[in-house]
């Protein structure tokens, strides 16, 4: 953490009493007023630095860092950190956000404060955003630092709502979920969930012993690719044919689809907050390279089906039916993976399988796909808004789970393989959509934050 304090005109540390030419230097002795000198004791520390804007500044730092570690957007960082400031009495705050780093100036009367601070671990913790959000919610007028700390210690010492054994459970769900509505057949579905659970479960335990994200991303694809041939070959030896194809092998990775990353980037963006955006894009386009070129290398082990599937033969309303229940076993497995409570998480998938469904129904009825997508994206950014006022929850644990139902993850590993394999003319088509269907999820939860949210759509200084 780097920290400076000084005055609006003279920056600077307090622990620098003069130059040659003031009082204070070991040449020319100073008064009383300027402790510090060769010829008296040093004064304690507490009478030379602003201990009581020392604290006020750490305790407004540690709110957006919890915040920023537990994978919310810039903006709502920096709210949070308003709020607290503003509770605290601060006359003026401002703040610099980025992916892993915030810098952060406190004013109080004529003396400021710049501290900077970083995170390295990076994840996402939907019950730990509901909470700080809650805080900021309640704090009154005035607050004490002592009050501040002792909420976010209660906050940051709650365990996770789920033992690592059902989050891998519900990441396994979640990608079956995505294997369904890309037409799998249903022994691949099993094979599916066995392999991301399994998968879902290397990740959790290597980010919890701080190994690196990106190694961490290709282990947990390699492993989760790895279990599903197996199971593949058990089907084989079993007598059941079941070929290696795309919508089933991909399928079993896409819990490592950096979801939220790219959505908040997405959304920061939006707001002009354009280093913090692109960092969380690239960090997205980076955990997905990292997961198809773990992908890629399981396929030398066997050929990789990527022809065009079918939906299986069924009435509209059959047809319906499977993929709203596709959509809401998705938007729920992730909702829970990412450590959201019950209510919460279920009223995220009931969201994601309204717009979902809708969404597909659009397509099969030969509108865009871009289109469908805006329109599902704005219906999505619209309930969640109506949803959160009503419960108070935070509108990006609704809005995040439910859209990544409608992001080409399939596409977006293939594209990859594709490029590998030098079929480029494969590859820059999947690419060129999945940028096209992202861009418009971009567009619709803006759309709907316009619509919902005149303290996002609007700039006060």
């Amino acid at each position: 953490m780097t920290e400076h304090t000084g005055t609006p005109d003279q920056p600077g540390t307090l622990d620098q009493p003069g130059t040659p030419d003031q009082p204070g230097t070991p040449d020319q002795p100073g008064t009383p007023d300027q402790p510090g000198t060769p010829d008296r004791a040093v004064a304690p520390e507490d009478s030379l630095e602003p201990v009581g804007l020392i604290r006020q500044s750490g305790a407004i730092l540690r709110m957006g860092r919890m915040m920023l570690a537990s994978g919310t957007a810039s903006y709502r960082v920096k709210q949070a950190m308003a709020a607290v400031a503003h509770s605290l009495g601060i006359d003026r705050h401002s703040a610099h956000v980025t992916l892993t780093e915030i810098t952060a100036t406190t004013h109080r009367g004529p003396i400021f404060r710049t501290e900077v601070t970083e995170i390295r671990s990076i994840g996402v913790n939907a019950d730990r955003i509901g909470a700080l959000d809650q805080m900021r919610r309640d704090l009154g007028g005035t607050t004490t630092v002592e009050e501040v700390h002792a909420r976010l210690d209660r906050i940051e010492g709650k365990p996770a709502l789920y033992p690592p054994v059902m989050n891998a459970i519900y990441a396994g769900g979640a990608c079956a979920g995505f294997a369904v509505l890309n037409y799998a057949r249903p022994l691949e579905v099993i094979a599916v969930f066995l392999a991301a659970t399994l998968g879902q479960f290397l990740r959790r335990w290597l980010h919890h012993r701080h190994f690196n994200p990106f190694g961490t991303t290709m282990l947990a694809a390699a492993l989760a690719c790895a279990i599903y041939l197996g199971s593949v070959g058990v089907y084989s030896i079993a007598g059941s044919s079941v070929d290696v194809h795309a919508s089933g092998y991909i399928a079993c990775v896409l819990f490592l689809l950096p979801g939220f990353p790219l959505i908040t980037g997405a959304l920061d963006m939006a707001r002009l907050d354009l280093s913090a955006g692109t960092q969380r894009l690239i960090f997205g386009t980076m955990m997905t390279v990292g997961a198809a070129l773990s992908v890629w290398g399981m396929t030398l082990v066997g050929s990789l089906s990527t022809e065009v599937r079918e939906p299986l033969p069924l009435p509209l309303v059959e047809h319906l039916g499977l993929t709203a229940l596709a959509s809401f076993v998705g938007v729920l497995g992730f909702a829970l993976m990412f450590n959201s409570p019950g209510r919460l998480a279920v009223t995220a998938a009931a969201i994601g399988m309204v717009a979902n469904t809708l969404r597909r129904f659009l397509v099969d009825e030969g509108m865009m796909l871009q289109a469908a997508t805006v329109i599902a994206c704005v219906i999505v950014g619209v309930l969640a808004a109506l949803a959160s006022r009503r419960t108070r929850w935070p509108h990006i644990t609704l809005s995040v789970p439910a859209v990544l139902v409608m992001i080409p993850g399939v596409l977006a590993f293939q594209s990859v393989v594709s490029a590998n394999e030098a079929r480029y003319n494969d590859a820059i088509g999947a690419m060129l959509e999945v940028v096209l269907v992202m861009m418009s999820i971009m567009v619709g939860l803006v759309i709907a934050k316009l619509l919902t949210d005149p303290k996002w759509s609007y700039e006060r200084g």
